[in-house]
């Protein structure tokens, strides 16, 4: 009894509202219990596999169409101050234009209304955990951190910035010893970090402008974004980046 306690508790470590979903709708009891059945699995799973740090990726919403899975990706640190396996991240302030960093537990995690219930686990080498966590408890974390929220933040620019773009920055300083947004991307384009392509149809992009706070498009270059040539940074692009710049890093994938 006392160990199922403390582990429930280790699930929701670090603020039990920090990053929830923003759904009009109250979550039913199947979606919290699936939640909570792949925050332990995921919580098990990371316990056995012996390692220090992780990125972590869920399906937020359903992005087949652009050929996508998983739609945000975080750090999970087995020994965070906060709580053993911990999660790290930005997140959108509930569809409007501004963000805040967060850190708390799996269970929060996954209870943010998901399109389906699977997490992606990318466990870097040894060096570049080390490396990562040592950032984590620096300054950089913020100082790569821009409130100003973009969904489709154009990884070339600082005008902006996206969840999965504040990790991919967070990683750029932590190994490439840099200390802010402009020369982590300069070093990732050294580094050939590709970010994705999304075609977005002139309707689609001016609907996303026209009706939702989160989204933009006028850090895009013009010539690219009046084509429907969309870049942005998404969790298959780190993912894909990470195993090009650690060929020991590894990948597991959970699913219910």
């Amino acid at each position: 009894m006392l160990r199922a306690a403390a582990l429930a508790l280790a699930l929701y470590a670090g603020g039990a509202l920090a990053g929830g979903a923003c759904s009009e709708t109250p979550p039913t009891a199947e979606s919290v219990r699936k939640g909570l059945q792949l925050a332990l699995k995921t919580f098990q799973a990371l316990d056995a596999s012996g390692e220090r740090l992780a990125l972590i990726g869920r399906v937020g919403s359903d992005l087949s169409k652009h050929n996508l899975r998983y739609s945000h990706m975080a750090i999970v640190w087995r020994d965070h101050p906060k709580g053993r396996w911990s999660v790290v991240h930005m997140l959108n302030k509930c569809g409007t234009a501004t963000s805040a960093l967060y850190d708390e537990g799996l269970g929060n995690f996954f209870n943010d209304d998901p399109f389906a219930y699977d997490a992606l686990l990318l466990f870097p080498s040894a060096e570049y955990q080390q490396r990562l966590i040592n950032a984590l408890g620096s300054a950089l974390p913020a100082s790569v951190y821009h409130p100003g929220y973009n969904m489709v933040a154009y990884p070339w620019s600082t005008r902006y910035q996206n969840s999965n773009q504040w990790l991919l920055e967070m990683l750029a300083a932590a190994w490439g010893n840099v200390s802010n947004r402009s020369q982590a991307q300069s070093w990732l384009k050294r580094s050939g970090y590709q970010p994705t392509l999304l075609r977005l149809g002139a309707l689609e992009r001016l609907g996303g402008r026209l009706f939702r706070a989160n989204v933009a498009f006028d850090d895009h270059p013009a010539e690219l974004r009046f084509s429907g040539q969309i870049y942005t940074v998404t969790v298959d692009s780190i993912a894909n980046f990470v195993r090009r710049l650690d060929p020991g890093a590894r990948t597991e994938v959970l699913r219910l």
